[in-house]
Formats: C-alpha cells, sequence, structure tokens
C-alpha cells in the first residue's frame, strides 16, 4: 500500500510544488511507483512535470466531482512517475463541493482502489488551509512541511500544526508530521542558522536532515518542464532532493522493519 504525503503550508513562496515535483522525481529514479496529485489551483506542479495544464482531457477537477475514475485522469511523465494534473478549474470545483456530503473524503475515496500500484503518492497542496488542503490531508498519511526559515514562518508552522491536529481528531487519527523540511537556506544568513535550530530544538528528528539550498538550476527547472532531477541532478538543488528521496524512503523502510514487531508486541498472550 502507499505512503501517501501530503505538501503543505499556507505560507506561499516556500517550495510545495518545487519539493513536490523534485521529490516524485528523486523517489522514481531510486526506483520507486510515484503518483504525484497537483491539488494547487495554480497547476504549477503540473507544468513542472512537462504537461500542459491548459491542454488536459482530464484533470483532478473532473476525478473530485466524481465525473471521471481517477485512472482515466492520470498520465505518465517523461520522468518516469504518474501524474494526476490541476489548473484553474480546481477552483470551481472547490466553490461546487463546499454544500456536498463528505466533501472532505473526496480525494481519499478517489485513491482507495489505485494506491496499491504505488509505493508513494505525493500531494501538492494550495498555499491556503481551504477545502483542497482538507481533502489532502484527509486522505495522506503524514504530511511534508517546507519552509524557509524566516521569523514569520515559525508562526505559520505553528497555525499548519493546529490544523494537523484538528483533523486528526475529527477526520484522520493517523496522520502525522513526516518531517519539516528547510528550503532556500542560505548559511551565511544568521536570522536563517537561528531559526534553524529552534526547529530542531522543536521538532528534533522530524526536521529532515536535507537541507535545500537557494540554486540557480532548481529555479531554471519548472520552466523546461523539468524536475531538477532531470535537468540537473549534479547541482546542488539536484544533490538536495535526491538526498531527500533517500530520506523518505530510508523512514518508510524503518516504519515497515518496526511494523511486524509492533504488531507482536501488541498482540494479546
Amino acid at each position: 500500500m502507499a505512503r501517501i504525503i501530503a505538501v503543505a503550508n499556507q505560507k506561499g513562496g516556500v517550495g510545495k510544488t518545487t519539493t513536490a515535483v523534485n521529490l516524485a522525481a528523486g523517489l522514481a529514479r531510486a526506483p520507486k511507483r510515484v503518483l504525484l496529485i497537483d491539488l494547487d489551483p495554480q497547476g504549477n506542479a503540473t507544468m513542472g512535470s512537462g504537461v500542459d495544464k491548459r491542454e488536459l482531457s482530464a484533470s483532478i477537477t473532473e476525478v473530485l466531482l466524481g465525473e471521471v475514475p481517477i485512472e482515466q485522469a492520470i498520465v505518465r511523465t517523461a520522468e518516469d512517475f504518474d501524474l494526476l494534473p490541476g489548473n484553474i478549474d480546481l477552483t470551481a470545483a472547490e466553490i461546487r463541493l463546499m454544500n456536498e456530503d463528505g466533501r472532505e473524503q473526496r480525494l481519499k475515496r478517489a485513491l482507495g482502489g489505485i494506491a496499491g500500484r504505488y509505493d508513494f503518492v505525493l500531494i501538492d497542496c494550495p498555499p491556503a488551509l481551504s477545502l483542497l488542503t482538507l481533502n489532502a490531508l484527509t486522505a495522506a498519511d503524514s504530511v511534508i512541511v517546507p519552509m524557509q526559515c524566516e521569523y514569520y514562518a515559525l508562526e505559520g508552522l505553528s497555525a499548519l500544526i493546529d490544523t494537523i491536529e484538528a483533523i486528526r481528531g475529527q477526520l484522520n487519527p493517523g496522520l502525522e508530521i513526516e518531517g519539516v523540511l528547510r528550503t532556500m537556506f542560505d548559511v551565511r544568513n544568521n536570522l536563517a542558522n537561528a531559526v534553524s535550530a529552534e526547529l530542531i530544538n522543536h521538532f528534533g528528528e522530524r526536521v529532515f536532515r536535507t537541507i535545500i539550498p537557494r540554486n540557480v538550476r532548481l529555479a531554471e527547472a519548472p520552466s523546461h518542464g523539468q524536475s531538477i532531477v532531470g535537468y540537473d541532478r549534479a547541482s546542488r538543488g539536484g544533490i538536495a532532493y535526491l538526498g531527500l528521496a533517500g530520506e523518505v524512503i530510508r523512514r518508510q523502510r524503518e516504519r515497515e522493519q518496526a511494523a511486524p514487531a509492533r504488531a507482536t508486541t501488541e498482540s494479546p498472550a
């Protein structure tokens, strides 16, 4: 069964889409079976994966509205991962779903029949705690939180954690934080280093060891419809995202190894 990971932070410009696309490409190189879901109406993850968001025959919008089966909307990318594309139509879909019963469960139900085909499902969330994000967090096993190490980012992280706790209590009791990812990091910046130290102090091992640096090649890759892994894997950004993929795989392997031992411990004598 796939590990479903939402990439979320209600603050914009922190590297959510960059992380979702490049992590998908890094995991696919492992090689792992990966599905990337673009749940952001901006459709940047779709374009960054080399798929034109303006020429979609079907998308995540039709899947959420129950108009097409999820298999019909999934496309294969040139970088060996599957994509469930999205575009501006998601905004209208969110409005149409607002008064529907079970609206928070639409994505979870859609994924139910295909999750077994993948090792990882990544969901690129919009920069808001909206119904779309709520669908992602309800369907997910865990959340990766990309964030810049700056003062206001800590306040946004606190609000997101409150939301995760609320969803855990009402809709998805198994939801957990996969990890906090430091993005666009500049080691010469004293504030960045101070915030980084505070994150480690508060979240401990849930802070990924991998740090995503500011990198020109990383910024160039989306304009070519490629991940940094496909565009320039030897760049600092490419090496960082391959490292992140390795961390995610290692954590999943540790979970799988721990599961039989935990089941034995918990079983009645």
